[in-house]
């Protein structure tokens, strides 16, 4: 019995002293961890996140014009399955079909499918497509300098297909593409807007907030004024200006950067306000006081010092601040403004389904709002997570 209690003591007392020495990175994640729906809105992120930047394997076919099906416009989703009216088999396939035209139908386009046993298409895995990069820039320079390409790694495989012609798990759009692929695609190019946009607001927030925050005085008063300023712009009527500035002939590229900037440049006070109050709190501890007093300069406290005291607020911050941008970038692309055909994003797809006529006859146009809906739940349960995990005084650690 005495043996029993002596090692309960000491197990006691081995985690009193792992919970006392561990960093506060440790801390909050052992903290988030107890937060169920945190916990699994992190892995259904990170599935969506992987889903996007491994787009071009996972999906079958190229998400540009060039991969459209001109045969199944407007196609419903084909679910693969083993048996029909012709007996079972052991793989999965799904049926072909053909765009014609007829008497019948006053000579409009019909599809016709074919349910008899020649017309099935089998699924495959791992088969051979339309080729890919990863890993490949282009850098040109302007003036003199030579133009420089990192071909990076090129594949053709893809995780499905059929053995013959195509098959479009999503259904397709009026123009012959792949949903599904289109889908993947525009979750990668929704989530690379939001992190420019994410990486230029924090180093605007961190530049400004930290000098407003450590010098204080005029120079603190002048840089708040800015802050409002910025704050009180009316979004809407700028992205419009925006919008009409915009030249035509910009590439798919360029606007994609030019969005990803204007995100960022307008989403920075919130998190510089943040990063000032603490600043404010900080600076006058004993710590900052020795630091100033064996010499070092003003950025080395700031950089060593004040900025690791709160790292873990300011990660909790960029993670919320992720759905607003996706968002914005949503919002703007649903409204025209944003990014526009062929570019995939998510806002360019739900441009799809504003019509009376999809939602009539298309409803598998709106298969790319499910996964938006859960690409923003699944950051705010994320978010809301980390947000009181790295709260101590929070109610849920009590």
């Amino acid at each position: 019995m005495t043996d029993t209690s002596n090692n309960q003591a000491s197990t006691d007392q081995k985690l009193k002293e792992a919970y006392f020495t561990a960093s506060q990175g440790q801390l909050i994640w052992q903290r988030f961890k107890k937060n169920k729906s945190a916990l699994f809105g992190a892995w259904v992120l990170i599935i969506l996140i992987l889903s996007g930047i491994f787009a071009p394997f996972l999906t079958p076919y190229d998400a540009t014009i060039s991969g459209r099906d001109k045969d199944y416009l407007n196609g419903a989703p084909q679910i693969p399955s083993f048996c029909d009216d012709n007996g079972c088999s052991l793989r999965p396939f799904i049926y072909s079909s053909e765009r014609t035209r007829s008497i019948e139908t006053s000579f409009r386009w019909v599809t016709i499918v074919n349910t008899e046993l020649e017309g099935r298409r089998y699924l495959e895995f791992f088969v051979e497509g339309s080729e890919y990069t990863y890993l490949s820039f282009d850098i040109n320079l302007p003036g003199e300098a030579l133009d420089f390409r990192i071909p990076g790694f090129t594949f053709n495989t893809h995780l499905f297909g059929v053995d013959k012609g195509m098959i479009h798990i999503f259904g397709t759009d009026s123009t012959g593409k792949d949903i599904y692929s289109r889908t993947l695609t525009a979750i990668n190019t929704s989530m690379a807007v939001g992190t420019i946009g994410v990486f230029i607001a924090f180093i605007m927030a961190l530049v400004i907030g930290g000098i407003s925050g450590y010098y204080g005085g005029f120079l603190d008063s002048s840089l708040q004024m800015i802050t409002d300023t910025v704050r009180t712009i009316p979004s809407i009527p700028l992205f419009m200006a925006l919008a009409a500035f915009i030249p035509d002939v910009w590439s798919a590229e360029t606007r994609f950067l030019f969005i990803s900037m204007v995100l960022g440049l307008i989403g920075w006070p919130t998190l510089a306000r943040r990063i000032r109050t603490h600043l404010l709190t900080e600076r006058s501890q004993e710590y900052v006081l020795a630091a100033q007093l064996c010499g070092a300069s003003s950025s080395h406290v700031i950089r060593r010092h004040l900025l690791p005291s709160f790292t873990s607020y300011i990660i909790v911050d960029l993670v919320i601040s992720f759905p607003y941008m996706v968002l914005s970038e949503t919002a703007l692309s649903f409204i025209g403004l944003g990014l526009k055909d062929p570019v995939n994003s998510l806002g360019v797809m739900l441009q799809n389904v504003t019509s009376a006529d999809v939602l009539l006859n298309y409803q598998w146009y709106f298969i790319p709002v499910i996964f938006f809906i859960t690409l923003v739940l699944a950051f705010v349960f994320v978010g809301d997570g980390l947000r009181d995990a790295a709260d101590p005084y929070s109610d849920s650690h009590k």
